[in-house]
């Protein structure tokens, strides 16, 4: 898998994983730091086979986040489980690396979603705000001892 980050010219897949319309997925490659997950060269392989366009790597995910005074925060994780696990690693490392907690917001009928960011080692910190009519879920990763005192 290669990761990668987004252009807008990824608005079109962007908004197919998100289910949201593409011209607001380019909006949110300007506004956020947005990385694109790839499928390998095998991946592909079947695609190519059966006359598939081996110029351009299948987007198999997304991760879109920003930063604020403290922490980062995971707005977007969509694609497959594995595009998704590993396109988290971004923005903890990001995180990490700047000694910054990460909050990650999770619609709550994205049960796999949880489950990934659960297995990454993030905690649940309570509800986060509702998005397009549905609730979402916030979680919580600290790096930092001094995280909990910026915390919004």
């Amino acid at each position: 898998m290669n990761v990668r980050d987004a252009v807008e010219d990824d608005g079109e897949v962007l908004g197919e994983l998100a289910d949201a319309p593409a011209e607001v997925m380019r909006n949110v490659v300007h506004d956020r730091t947005v990385r694109v997950a790839e499928a390998d060269a095998d991946d592909q392989s079947a695609d190519t086979e059966s006359g598939g366009d081996d110029e351009e790597a299948e987007i198999v995910g997304f991760v879109g986040f920003d930063a604020m005074p403290g922490t980062v925060r995971v707005t977007y994780l969509r694609g497959t489980r594995e595009a998704r696990e590993r396109l988290l690693e971004e923005p903890v490392r990001f995180a990490r690396k700047e000694d910054m907690a990460v909050e990650a917001l999770v619609p709550e009928d994205e049960a796999e979603t949880r489950e990934v960011v659960e297995a990454a080692g993030f905690q649940r910190a309570g509800t986060g705000p509702r998005f397009e009519g549905g609730r979402t879920l916030e979680y919580r990763l600290d790096h930092s001892v001094n995280a909990n005192s910026t915390r919004r």
